[in-house]
């Protein structure tokens, strides 16, 4: 924990590394647009509320719509996990947090995509399809997707769970204060089962992106859910080949460009149509176009 000073004649304590809520430039930066797109996620669920009755908040069940702005305010507020000196339970939260978070939010986009493959199939003459219209179908895939990862995390935390580590040897006369993952398997378990929901999720929005329906969201399901899928692709590599502050921010950029691509991609079209054009977001003007 010590280090000798220039003129080799006694110990000094070594310099602590770690991503300080204050002393980086990059913390700051990264903090406020945590909160910056936070507040814009609160604003988009406000004027969801507020046009609580409209068809375009309706589509696609609205309850989905709500519970993915929830989980991605979630997503921005576990950016602060990551920042700041980390200790034992924080390095266990950082996973739980943003794995949960983005499996619900994954899951509900999957949820819609399954709605939107459903509603096209019930609309034909004596379709067997119909009887799985409803809420309960959305709140069973949810459900059920979101279990699974709650169990691989539950599991990682109960056999090997995260832990800090003070790195003394990666820069000498410099302590690296970093979360060590603990079980590989485990992290990459989290992050797999992320990712084959994101690309079962874009599969299906893909097939059903030119299905009839007025609001059909499953072209914008599939742009996110690409940029979903690229921006945690790369980041592993970038995971892999860098050190202490440095892989903290890549974990940080990679949770807030995929909870703002999700954020931009589903919702600016809705607010767009709901501010500047109230026209189509009208029953009259959907009955007519159908």
């Amino acid at each position: 924990m010590e280090w000798p000073n220039e003129q080799q004649n006694q110990c000094i304590p070594k310099m602590e590394e770690f991503l300080s809520y204050t002393n980086d430039v990059i913390s700051v930066s990264l903090s406020s647009i945590s909160v910056l797109f936070f507040l814009i996620t609160l604003l988009v669920l406000g004027l969801f509320i507020s046009h609580w009755d409209t068809p375009i908040v309706r589509a696609n069940n609205r309850s989905l719509s709500f519970l993915l702005l929830v989980s991605i305010k979630l997503s921005f507020l576990s950016v602060f996990l990551f920042l700041g000196r980390p200790v034992d339970i924080t390095c266990m939260l950082r996973i739980i947090t943003f794995g949960i978070t983005f499996s619900i939010a994954v899951s509900s986009l999957l949820a819609k995509t399954i709605m939107v493959c459903v509603a096209f199939k019930a609309t034909k003459p004596g379709s067997s399809w119909r009887k799985w219209l409803g809420v309960k179908l959305s709140n069973s895939v949810v459900l059920f997707c979101s279990s699974i990862q709650i169990i691989i995390c539950m599991t990682w935390l109960a056999i090997s769970p995260p832990f800090q580590e003070l790195d003394i040897h990666t820069s000498p006369g410099t302590i690296i204060i970093q979360c060590n993952e603990g079980s590989a398997i485990g992290f990459y378990s989290v992050i797999g089962y992320m990712g084959l929901l994101a690309a079962v999720s874009f599969v299906l929005a893909f097939l059903a992106r030119s299905l009839p329906d007025s609001f059909n969201e499953a072209k914008y399901i599939t742009f996110s859910m690409l940029l979903f899928c690229s921006v945690w692709i790369t980041m592993i590599p970038a995971y892999l080949s860098t050190k202490g502050k440095n892989t903290v921010c890549v974990e940080i950029f990679a949770i807030l460009t995929s909870s703002a691509g999700l954020l931009a991609c589903i919702f600016l079209p809705k607010c767009y149509t709901i501010l500047l054009r109230p026209d189509v977001n009208m029953k009259s003007n959907l009955l007519r176009n159908n």
